[in-house]
């Protein structure tokens, strides 16, 4: 009977290729000269064939306006369909999106028309009211800019948009090509350039690899536009195979091989120096060890690290040979240094759990250890300076003047946390002024602190907007600075956790990382704890009187609909089911405690333990 069956099954089944579930979408390449379109062909003697010319009237006006015939190109395809035009800089998407909206033609602003205003409102929900000019223009014609200045949710707004067809047209960088999943049936590349380096063969494919919607269009294209004197390099690009991927292990010196050796003794994975070695040859790198070692082999860079950990105090080598490390010696490899064994340190321990780069440890723990001596308290700043990651103040370029405007409006108790950095306010002055400076300071230890004060402002205002005007940076960076400092602050708590001597920051850290986590005022952070509540969410619940999570742990989904605006049915029910689940959870760990307060102790005189079985 099962014999027949599986049988009947095979007779049954019929191969399947991929292509029947995911139509074959047809791309072509396209280069634009001047107002000629040259289609790219391998087989032809210089790679390309003439195609057409661009049929658009343009005023002598409009000429200076666009130079490129942008509007020429995208015209073509929107509003029924979408584009892609990728600049090289963020400021060229915002100009090339304005240029593009002010010679559209009116007719743009009815299609759709509903759902665009219903996207600026939402828009402005997200931001507290505030609106981008540049977005509130360009909208309502269906265009947009899409780069890393924007907010998260400022970008899944715009996203969504594109994808539903409201927005037809985005001007964007070239971050938009990897990990966003927002293609297009037609994709522009307004130059050969990312920012002022020449595109690079993976880099532009891609970006014309958006081209083409998979069961959605029938074909893509794509068309770069080129300037005469890039034509030679241009054709090149087009017709060289894609660059080789290497490992990066050893260039990302302490991020790369050293964390790895800290973490495979770490985790005890393996702690001899042969067996290390032996780790080494079966990874990426390993295997491209001939290509990429010219000076050194894969030995010496192993010892090298390893000595590196030991030197910084991550490691420390243990002496003594172990009876099968000395047999295997003899026997097999007749080198002790094979078998030097490894463990890992209290701080190594500490950066390892707090997953610290290791560039960085050591100054962390002199700056927690400094902090000791003198924390101040009276405010969060010297919390907040100690846990700015370091990373981004080693990139951060200060405007002095406000540096200089926010220092003098700082307390003196504010001021004091600033001395005991090392930063004083003559120094600030003296570069807002531009006056030469002969006493050497830290550039990395200003740059951080300045960074501290736009975090201490955020927390305190807690609007990104308001934060981005004052300091005059974009909001989306400064959304990555609290979203890094609330990671990092998180990983300090880790890295205090593993060390008695910090026991001091692990509460206040504790509360910290909240802060920078919700960034919201205090009363708002427990309903931030509830799935599917952003800020927004947050203050319409507590002005309705959901103030904490029993509220609405005890609310009526029904209720929750007539009191909140823009609140549907299925968020309702999300946000009381998850405020019951965050209730029990605090509950049952509570009861946990208590059971674990009233339990006798073991040892406790006069309780006969339960007797154990025998193995």
């Amino acid at each position: 009977m099962l014999k027949t069956s599986r049988n009947s099954c095979r007779q049954n089944i019929t191969p399947a290729s991929l292509d029947q579930y995911v139509p074959k979408v047809e791309l072509k390449e396209y280069l634009k000269i001047n107002d000629a379109i040259y289609e790219v062909d391998n087989k032809a003697e210089n790679g390309m064939t003439f195609s057409r010319l661009l049929n658009y009237k343009y005023s002598d006006t409009l000429k200076k306006m666009d130079p490129d015939h942008l509007v020429a190109l995208v015209t073509e395809v929107i509003p029924n369909y979408s584009c892609l035009v990728f600049c090289p800089t963020k400021k060229n998407c915002e100009n090339v999106a304005e240029m593009i909206c002010k010679i559209l033609s009116k007719e743009y602003l009815k299609h759709r028309e509903k759902e665009k205003h219903e996207l600026i409102k939402s828009l402005k929900n997200s931001s507290s009211g505030s609106l981008c000019p540049v977005l509130k223009h360009t909208i309502p014609f269906g265009v947009a800019y899409h780069h890393s200045g924007l907010t998260s949710d400022e970008r899944k707004l715009l996203e969504e948009a594109y994808s539903t067809g409201v927005l037809c047209l985005f001007t964007c960088t070239s971050t938009l090509a990897a990990g966003v999943n927002l293609p297009a049936r037609r994709v522009i590349l307004r130059a050969p350039y990312v920012a002022k380096e020449f595109l690079k063969r993976n880099q532009y494919k891609q970006m014309i690899g958006r081209a083409g919607r998979a069961g959605i269009d029938s074909f893509g294209e794509s068309i770069l536009i080129l300037q005469e004197k890039d034509k030679q390099q241009v054709l090149e690009l087009i017709s060289r195979p894609l660059e080789n991927c290497y490992s990066q292990l050893v260039q990302e010196f302490t991020k790369g091989i050293q964390t790895l050796f800290l973490s495979l003794i770490g985790l005890k994975i393996t702690t001899n120096l042969g067996d290390i070695y032996h780790f080494m040859n079966g990874t990426f790198f390993g295997v491209q060890q001939k290509i990429l070692l010219k000076e050194k082999s894969l030995w010496e860079i192993t010892v090298e690290s390893l000595r590196y950990l030991t030197e910084k105090g991550l490691l420390q080598k243990d002496t003594m040979l172990t009876e099968r490390g000395l047999l295997q010696k003899d026997t097999i490899y007749g080198s002790e240094e094979e078998f030097h064994s490894f463990h890992i340190t209290k701080l190594g321990r500490a950066s390892f759990k707090g997953t610290i780069d290791l560039a960085y440890c050591d100054i962390l723990y002199r700056d927690l250890k400094k902090g000791l001596e003198g924390l101040v308290l009276e405010s969060l700043l010297h919390l907040i300076y100690l846990t700015t990651p370091y990373d981004m103040a080693s990139q951060c370029n200060p405007d002095w003047m406000i540096y200089f405007r926010q220092f003098t409006q700082l307390s003196p108790a504010e001021q004091n946390v600033a001395a005991l950095v090392g930063v004083s306010e003559n120094f600030i002055g003296k570069k807002a002024s531009g006056q030469a400076i002969k006493k050497k300071v830290d550039k990395n230890i200003v740059n951080r602190l300045y960074l501290s004060f736009v975090l201490y402002t955020l927390l305190k205002e807690t609007n990104i907007w308001s934060v981005s005007e004052k300091f005059n940076m974009p909001r989306g960076y400064i959304q990555n600075l609290l979203s890094g400092a609330a990671a990092f602050s998180s990983c300090v708590l880790h890295f205090c956790e593993e060390l008695e001597e910090f026991w001091v920051y692990r509460a206040l850290l504790v509360e910290l990382t909240k802060k920078l986590t919700y960034c919201v005022k205090a009363e708002l952070i427990p309903l931030m704890e509830v799935t599917g509540v952003l800020e927004s969410r947050a203050k319409q619940l507590y002005n309705a009187g959901y103030k904490s999570l029993m509220y609405l742990a005890n609310a009526n989904p029904e209720v929750l609909i007539r009191t909140i605006d823009h609140l549907s049915r299925r968020q309702a029910k999300q946000i009381v089911s998850s405020a019951k689940m965050l209730l029990h959870e605090k509950a049952e760990a509570l009861q946990e405690e208590v059971e674990e307060l009233l339990r006798p102790p073991p040892d406790f005189p006069g309780v006969e333990a339960f007797p154990t079985e025998k193995a």
